[in-house]
């Protein structure tokens, strides 16, 4: 069910060259007096009006969720095609925008009622903006984010995010906090192989550390404690001793062929598609899932978490990378971040999601809790 709040999404993305250096923009606007409630930009390298069109989409439905994910949305693009095809009625023939969309449904599909309706570019001359400066940064080789909103109290009755962030006074309501805590220690993970989907149970170890960060949570309130499907990540959540649901979305990425490998045998069997994989997050492993196809079925938990059950503190049990994907999401960071965050075996993270949209990292891969046991492989 909706909340009944109603939201905006102008979105816009664009190359010089088609392909060529490429950038988008989004902007998120209250329906009931326009205030500008986010906006999103990015440079994203070489690109085609197209990719950089759904980019511009994504971050916008993004945005969007993480202000209210019960909200009632209206996309307005000058995107003939992206309207046409998020609409269901052109066909999407290109396969390289085949991800982007299913990405940007998976989004859609997470709201109560999306609704798109094309605008010329006058109309949308917000997004524009913020899509050609993107473009500018592109083509001079240069980072570049926009600057925050000026808009007068863009959320009534709630302290700005700038405010909150810094300290200066106390959040408006209690947040929904998010304790992401990494399943223990499997044959698997001692070998360094790709564990995706696989099976695969506890070692002594790994029992060990679970018990031990369930000694470390033994007086932690929760309201919620919710688990990934796989064995590993239940083994993990039983030995807390208390009850728990499982949610299919916080299973680990599927690594397809390449379950079961050493990084090294992936590297000899599977060089070019490994190269691809490491330097694109829309690239999936041969038969797998793509890194941000994981982050936007986390998305979809997170969302529906954070509507379900406002103000409460949850543990979520789950892999590697669902809980980088919620932490993406949290620092509303570029995909390009899921390379570059490490978890340990049963780490704990901890998160804040206010109920304006921002969200605050509290804690990441804490693992003082196993600091006494002698653990063997990641």
């Amino acid at each position: 069910m909706g909340s009944g709040r109603r939201l905006i999404i102008e979105a816009d993305g664009g190359s010089r060259g088609n392909p060529g250096p490429a950038g988008y923009g989004a902007v998120v606007r209250d329906a009931d007096g326009g205030a500008v409630l986010a906006e999103r930009a990015a440079s994203i390298g070489r690109a085609t009006n197209n990719v950089a069109e759904y980019s511009g989409l994504i971050a916008g439905l993004q945005a969007a969720a993480e202000i209210d994910p019960g909200a009632d949305v209206e996309v307005r693009m000058d995107s003939k095609l992206v309207v046409e095809q998020m609409s269901g009625r052109w066909k999407i023939k290109h396969p390289a925008m085949r991800p982007l969309a299913d990405e940007a449904g998976a989004l859609v599909r997470s709201f109560p009622r999306v609704r798109f309706q094309w605008i010329p570019r006058a109309r949308n001359a917000d997004a524009d903006r913020l899509a050609n400066e993107a473009m500018d940064a592109a083509a001079a080789g240069r980072s570049w984010e926009p600057s925050v909103p000026q808009s007068p109290d863009p959320l009534p009755h709630k302290a700005p995010t700038t405010n909150r962030l810094s300290g200066w006074m106390a959040p408006p309501a209690p947040p929904t906090t998010t304790v992401l805590l990494r399943h223990g220690q499997t044959p698997l993970s001692v070998e360094k192989r790709f564990s995706g989907t696989v099976e695969a149970s506890l070692t002594d170890v790994g029992l060990a550390q679970a018990a031990a960060a369930a000694d470390r949570l033994r007086d932690e309130p929760f309201d919620l404690i919710v688990s990934s499907p796989l064995k590993r990540a239940r083994q993990t959540a039983e030995a807390l001793g208390r009850d728990y649901t499982v949610d299919d979305d916080l299973r680990e990425t599927s690594f397809g062929a390449w379950e079961g490998m050493t990084f090294g045998e992936v590297r000899e069997r599977f060089p070019d598609e490994l190269n691809a994989w490491l330097a694109d997050p829309h690239v999936p492993p041969p038969g797998g899932e793509s890194l941000i196809e994981t982050v936007t079925r986390v998305a979809l938990v997170r969302n529906r978490l954070l509507a379900e059950h406002p103000g409460a503190r949850i543990l979520v049990v789950s892999h590697v990378t669902p809980i980088k994907a919620f932490t993406q999401l949290a620092l509303a960071a570029e995909p390009a971040v899921l390379y570059r965050l490490h978890l340990d075996l049963v780490s704990l993270c901890t998160i804040d999601w206010y109920s304006d949209g921002p969200a605050v990292l509290r804690g990441f891969n804490d693992t003082h809790h196993v600091a006494h046991l002698t653990t063997h492989g990641e």
